[in-house]
């Protein structure tokens, strides 16, 4: 069974795109998506996901943002695509007055993080959520 089937998701292309434009829609207010197109086709992406946090006394209106789904396509790597993808990520987040912004990263992947001023952080803590 692969593994698109094991968890609930779409079985064909059509099904997928008309899923996500969709969910898309449905998450724009929260979900920034940043794309780079090459001759009338998306050749890479980034999204910017925005959280509202709890105000406090001093900041009534508070926000972060995490960075996802930052993908180029294969033959498009290794000339900096990604990093300007993440800097722009990063650059509507400052408009946008986010607190911070956040990413999940692959080992591999974190040096390219650190290039456009991430930084691993030891107090960030996770607790990973097991389905029943």
């Amino acid at each position: 069974m692969a593994r698109r089937e094991r968890l609930g998701g779409p079985r064909r292309a059509g099904d997928f795109v008309r899923h996500f434009v969709a969910w898309a829609q449905e998450n724009a207010r929260t979900h920034h998506c940043t794309v780079v197109v090459r001759d009338d086709r998306v050749i890479g992406m980034a999204w910017l996901a925005v959280v509202q946090r709890v105000p406090t006394p001093r900041a009534p209106r508070r926000a972060s943002g995490d960075l996802r789904c930052v993908y180029v396509v294969p033959e498009a790597r290794d000339g900096g695509l990604g990093g300007r993808l993440v800097r722009a990520v990063v650059d509507e987040a400052r408009e946008l007055g986010l607190e911070r912004v956040t990413v999940h990263s692959g080992s591999r992947a974190v040096p390219a993080y650190a290039r456009s001023g991430f930084e691993e952080s030891p107090r960030l803590l996770r607790a990973r959520i097991t389905r029943a």
